[in-house]
């Protein structure tokens, strides 16, 4: 990539994520043509699952807790006690899990993967690989946005029976609401495509933390400063355009009117 690039910030910005879009065409292109490192990718597989595991399920065992707290107490007060599981569990699916597990990804291994490689480019490793005749986007970019994109289901899967799992113990434990009330409203509230929409969007955000953290990367300039300022940019710009594309999935997946609520009474 071009190392001549605007000075101001937010001409910078603006020209990395122009970078970005291009290397997300680039990693389609070569995706299409069957190029895989598989043994990176499995490295990178176990840096974006595994190791992001237990901070992932520690965040959603809570905000699954302090959701049942919020609901459950509004809920008593209006006679639906019956819909606070189902309501957790509509949450969680649809919008908590895959956001907030995007989230700590973003933060954990999106900046891991923009500093890493900026290093790499900084210390002119990325020239190295062109003069082996290796491709930076085959061996470097691709392995890690297919871990993304396969290890964020998983994680949001797993994230969603976390917060299940924190706000049934609440719900047992001060709102008196037995765990066979609990369960039989999720049952009743959450179908299959809650779940099916939580890994599209995981996917979707699985990517884009990838291309960002590895664009960025592959346009640091100025040293150890620069790595430092690739990091942070690269991990604000990841959040971003979670939240954005969250925003036109949701309303692709879930425009109209609802009817789980319905449904299960």
């Amino acid at each position: 990539m071009s190392q001549a690039r605007p000075r101001t910030g937010l001409g910078q910005w603006a020209y990395r994520l122009l970078a970005a879009f291009l290397l997300g065409g680039q990693v389609l292109f070569h995706l299409l043509s069957g190029k895989i490192h598989r043994r990176n990718t499995f490295e990178q597989m176990m840096v974006v699952g595994p190791a992001s595991l237990g901070i992932a399920l520690v965040t959603a065992g809570f905000v699954g807790m302090v959701f049942t707290i919020q609901v459950a107490r509004e809920f008593i007060n209006f006679g639906a006690k019956a819909a606070v599981g189902g309501v957790l569990g509509l949450a969680l699916a649809r919008e908590l899990a895959p956001v907030l597990t995007a989230v700590v990804v973003a933060g954990r291994v999106g900046s891991a993967f923009a500093a890493e490689i900026g290093t790499m480019r900084v210390t002119e490793q990325i020239d190295a690989l062109y003069m082996l005749k290796t491709d930076p986007i085959d061996y470097l970019v691709i392995p890690r946005v297919l871990a993304c994109c396969l290890m964020l289901p998983l994680l949001t899967v797993l994230c969603f029976l976390a917060g299940m799992t924190g706000g049934l113990l609440i719900a047992q434990s001060f709102y008196s609401i037995s765990s066979s009330l609990f369960l039989s409203s999720v049952q009743n509230f959450l179908g299959g495509w809650d779940i099916f929409s939580a890994a599209i969007k995981a996917a979707v955000f699985g990517g884009l933390i990838a291309v960002i953290g590895c664009s960025w990367g592959l346009t640091t300039t100025g040293g150890a400063k620069g790595v430092g300022q690739s990091t942070t940019t690269a991990v604000v710009t990841s959040l971003l355009a979670i939240f954005i594309s969250n925003f036109f999935l949701s309303w692709l997946m879930f425009q109209g009117l609802g009817a789980a609520v319905l449904n299960a009474f």
